[in-house]
């Protein structure tokens, strides 16, 4: 359990109520997959403000559950928010992508989600 993913801030913000954790974990499976299959299509398609708003979405979820990437998705939130045209951010973003992968198929078998 807990392998590429964190839940000690989770709990922490959760104050223990294990049922409030499967809820956040729930979320993150809700939420997190769609996100990131938006920003991959979006990074794809050179489109830079969903570029943006679907890293800065992500940022909250991604740095509270620890899955290591948060400079990542920032460098890759950062190419569309300033439109960085002349930069690369695909090695971040398959880190990012990477990550968000593993994290998902973890929570589901760590709460029979």
């Amino acid at each position: 359990m807990e392998q590429s993913y964190k839940l000690y801030r989770v709990r922490e913000l959760a104050d223990n109520d294990e049922d409030f954790v499967a809820a956040l974990a729930a979320a993150f499976l809700e939420e997190v997959p769609v996100d990131a299959e938006r920003l991959k299509i979006a990074v794809a398609e050179n489109d830079y403000y969903n570029t943006y708003q679907a890293a800065h979405k992500m940022k909250p979820t991604v740095d509270l559950f620890e899955l290591g990437v948060l400079q990542d998705l920032i460098v890759v939130q950062d190419w569309g928010k300033f439109e960085k045209a002349d930069e690369d951010c695909t090695r971040e973003l398959e880190l990012v992508l990477t990550a968000v992968e593993k994290a998902t198929a973890e929570l589901k078998a760590d709460f029979n989600l």
